[in-house]
């Protein structure tokens, strides 16, 4: 056997959500912020994304999260989440593996009944409220980087589906939400396919239509993800509902999508269908849940904004290395378009 390099990841996901953890080949990268490692990663080194997302090592529903040193002072450990579409700034299910690989595997010492992690992503600092018992992490809780709504019911003509109303809103990425009931969805597990057709044109016709960008970073831009959302019910508990995120390649988000919940919250709120410390009970059609809350408000740049909070919680599954012989036609992976079904 002979590898001309090597990676060890803990294998992970939340909530059903692969989140990988890349802790071993990767000593850290050039870049003075997070947001520049991320970008050096993104535009010299992409083939270790290649590499351990695309087959055969990989699929559509793989994501890995490259451990660094942080820039910032305040931050315990810094991150980049490495996608099989993109570099997303930041990602809540993610996050929460990283948090419980970072406390389950010793990096950092686990203090129950909480420890409290500051993780430095390529949006900013991230806290992580980790709930843990009997040297277990049973629950995640991020305060995410400020929420905002960008447009409401803008317009979008796409092919297939006439003219649609879109509300597009910012949580992390840059989301695109409309009703699942005006398309004839109950947000089940049992229209996934459907679903995911309908939120690939959406997707497209969005980005063809409108770019939305960041007001403190205009790289950060586009519509990534496109959410379905279903009714709001109202209980003793808060608030439940469910919601079908179509990201990728072309899939359905296994969890609720953690930015995607910060997005919709701020979207919530500024409906007034949402109070500050109310609960969200968020739920995926595989009936996965994330616990959420608006805890404050925020400006960012023209748009009012919203502080949220999302909980979850992630599970170890494996320890892997990856290693790469120099004469593997695969070694940068390929993606056959039969389950690779967009450019993402």
């Amino acid at each position: 056997m002979r590898w001309s390099r090597t990676f060890t990841v803990i294998g992970m996901h939340a909530e059903g959500e692969v989140g990988d953890v890349l802790v071993g080949g990767i000593v850290d990268v050039p870049g003075n912020t997070m947001f520049e490692k991320m970008k050096y990663l993104e535009q010299q080194e992409d083939e270790i994304r290649q590499m351990l997302i695309f087959e055969p090592r990989g699929g559509p529903s793989t994501a890995v999260n490259v451990l660094l040193p942080p820039t910032d002072p305040r931050a315990d450990f810094g991150y980049v989440i490495m996608e099989a579409t993109k570099y997303p700034v930041m990602s809540g299910s993610n996050t929460m593996c990283v948090a419980t690989a970072i406390l389950e595997t010793g990096m950092m010492p686990m203090v129950e009944p909480q420890t409290l992690l500051t993780l430095e992503s390529p949006a900013g600092l991230i806290e992580a409220l980790c709930h843990c018992q009997d040297g277990k992490v049973r629950k995640v809780e991020l305060t995410n980087q400020p929420s905002f709504v960008v447009s409401r019911d803008l317009a979008i003509d796409v092919a297939g589906y006439g003219n649609l109303r879109v509300d597009v809103c910012f949580g992390g990425i840059f989301f695109a939400f409309l009703d699942a009931v005006d398309l004839g969805f109950k947000v089940q597990s049992t229209e996934a396919a459907e679903l995911v057709r309908a939120g690939i044109a959406i997707r497209d016709a969005c980005r063809a239509q409108f770019e939305p960008a960041h007001p403190d970073n205009p790289e950060i831009r586009s519509i990534q993800n496109v959410g379905f959302t279903g009714p709001v019910e109202r209980t003793a508990d808060g608030i439940i509902s469910r919601n079908a995120m179509v990201i990728g390649h072309g899939r359905l988000d296994r969890c609720p999508t953690g930015t995607g919940t910060s997005a919709r919250l701020a979207l919530l709120h500024l409906r007034n269908e949402i109070e500050v410390n109310e609960t969200l009970i968020h739920l995926s059609p595989f009936d996965t849940r994330f616990e959420a809350r608006v805890i404050g408000e925020a400006q960012v740049g023209s748009y009012p904004g919203v502080v949220t909070t999302v909980a979850g919680q992630a599970w170890i599954n494996s320890i892997k290395q990856h290693g790469f012989d120099p004469t593997d036609p695969f070694k940068q992976g390929h993606t056959p378009p039969d389950i690779w079904l967009s450019k993402g």
